[in-house]
């Protein structure tokens, strides 16, 4: 199984920025998919969870800010992120959780400088 995150990056308090998280072969399909992230000396949280069907569910830090979405055609699930806080800053992975198992990957780092 491979989950591979991109679209970190640097950004301005307020701006925004769109991960994306690409998952290999058939662990994609059916299963529930989230986002983490971890910031620096915080542990890590739950940020958005959506089911194959695509019901949603986010952190309450979101407060309407960010929105998960998936293409099961293209095995893809993303994070869009507006009005992004300093404290949004951190490591931002992907999940996929397939009944008892789950699978991380590696990671995206976002920077929000304020």
């Amino acid at each position: 199984v491979q989950l591979q995150a991109s679209g970190g990056g640097l950004v301005q308090a307020g701006g925004s920025l769109r991960l994306s998280c690409v998952a290999s072969g058939s662990i994609f399909s059916g299963n529930v998919m989230s986002w983490h992230r971890q910031g620096p000396g915080k542990q890590r949280e739950l940020v958005a969870v959506i089911s194959s069907g695509g019901t949603t569910n986010y952190g309450d830090f979101v407060k309407g800010r960010f929105t998960i979405s998936r293409d099961n055609a293209k095995n893809t699930v993303y994070l869009q992120m507006n009005s992004l806080k300093a404290e949004d800053t951190g490591v931002y992975y992907c999940v996929v959780s397939a009944g008892p198992r789950s699978y991380w990957g590696q990671g995206t780092l976002v920077t929000v400088s304020s």
